[in-house]
């Protein structure tokens, strides 16, 4: 891997550590719904216009029901989740949380192909309960009320990744940047109807509206971008890493900008996470490609 695309893995899992963050800040004012609406709304412009630029046609017509299933799994469905389940965890548990979504990814293609289960991917599934178990059962913050409905909520979220990473590995006729551009507007349409039942409880600050901008222009449309970039310079098994990433990230975001307190349970279980990630994913550091 050469130094341009280091550097621009290290600023994707940045970018990706501060999307919990930004929900944090955020959701209390807005509510998921509408968080998430302003959210891939932004992305879709963001990236309409560079479409435009890039002369890329979607094809509404002959890939929508592609598009819509991509947006709700990979976009609606998981950014509420996780905006419902950040009314009450910290951006830290979120982002480690997070870090689980290649195990049901695993398990999913694994189901999908009606191909037993390894026994490495199996023991990476232990670790990783065996680490989610650590950070429930000793943060403090798992003891709020509520805390066992948001991380049941974080955790179907991934599987909802889980889904619309395997099913986009088996729909490869749609190209990587199409797919980002027309799930954002999928998406979009998917949570229109809920809003009239969603009010803003409260006028949102600037500081709330800018996190908004940041959660929708960075986190997703040039997140999405810096991803794709990745996959065509270093491949998929080389982009997996910013998955091990991504919680550094995010317990680091949450401890400088909202206080949020590094416990050891925290620090212990984040890495068993990882290392169940890594067994079940089948990923092997000494394979990275090298430019």
């Amino acid at each position: 891997m050469n130094l341009p695309s280091l550097i621009r893995l290290l600023a994707l899992a940045a970018i990706w550590g501060g999307s919990f963050l930004f929900t944090r800040i955020g959701v209390p004012d807005l509510g998921a719904v509408i968080l998430v609406e302003y959210r891939v709304g932004l992305a879709a412009v963001f990236l309409l216009i560079v479409a435009m630029f890039l002369h890329k046609r979607l094809n509404i017509r002959q890939h929508w029901r592609h598009y819509l299933i991509l947006g709700v799994f990979n976009a609606a469905l998981p950014f509420m989740l996780f905006g419902f389940a950040a009314l009450t965890l910290t951006a830290s548990a979120l982002s480690i949380l997070n870090a689980t979504t290649p195990i049901w990814g695993a398990i999913i293609a694994a189901a999908w192909s009606r191909q037993p289960l390894s026994g490495r991917t199996v023991l990476g599934l232990g670790l990783g309960v065996v680490g989610v178990g650590v950070i429930v059962g000793l943060d403090h913050w798992a003891a709020q009320p509520g805390a066992g409905i948001a991380i049941a909520a974080a955790l179907l979220a991934t599987v909802c990744y889980g889904i619309a990473t395997t099913y986009a590995r088996n729909a490869t006729h749609v190209d990587s940047f199409s797919n980002a551009h027309g799930s954002m507007w999928a998406a979009s349409l998917f949570i229109a109807p809920a809003l009239p039942f969603a009010p803003v409880a409260t006028t949102p600050s600037i500081g709330v509206m800018l996190a908004v901008v940041a959660l929708g222009v960075v986190c997703t449309g040039i997140a999405f971008l810096l991803y794709f970039r990745l996959v065509k310079d270093i491949g998929g098994t080389s982009t997996l890493t910013v998955t091990f990433l991504i919680p550094v990230f995010g317990i680091l975001w949450g401890h400088l900008f909202l206080g949020e307190v590094v416990t050891p349970s925290m620090i212990f279980g984040s890495l068993t996470v990882i290392a169940g990630t890594a067994l079940a994913t089948g990923f092997n550091p000494m394979t990275l490609q090298r430019g």
